[in-house]
């Protein structure tokens, strides 16, 4: 599981639902992989820029998130956990350090959309790792 989320390019087909126009650039995998996307939500669109800032085998990857012109900033981590019965649970946590006046002020609102579009992230991620290798495992927002 480690090792698919790893690679930059293969979180395109669990989140193309939002993020759209993947451009890649640096390294395949690991710190330094970044991507530039597009992601249309609520009748507006951003170009994203996400780059691994940190990433600590087998267990958490950190990406960091740059939109709205630089006016937002914020830091997605994913985190492998071992399971009792085997395979591995992997958790994503988003958290923003800044954003724009507007969407702070409809922070309520942005957060409930951002919190759907993870979890359907994570179902499709789930769905995917599942197919690929036939082992067990979750994956949750």
């Amino acid at each position: 599981m480690y090792d698919f989320l790893d690679v930059m390019a293969n979180h395109e087909p669990f989140t193309d639902h939002m993020l759209r126009d993947w451009e890649y650039s640096g390294p395949d995998r690991g710190v330094g992989a970044r991507a530039r996307v597009h992601v249309r939500m609520g009748g507006r669109t951003d170009a994203i820029d996400i780059e691994v800032v940190q990433a600590h085998r087998p267990w958490t990857i950190v990406e960091r998130n740059v939109g709205a012109g630089g006016r937002r900033v914020a830091s997605g981590t994913y985190t492998l956990h071992a399971l009792p019965a085997g395979g591995r649970r992997i958790e994503f946590d988003r958290a923003w350090a800044t954003a724009p006046v507007s969407e702070r002020l409809l922070s309520p609102v942005v957060r409930g959309v951002m919190r759907r579009f993870n979890q359907r992230a994570m179902e499709r991620l789930a769905e995917r790792l599942a197919s690929a290798d036939g082992t067990a495992g979750t994956a949750a927002a």
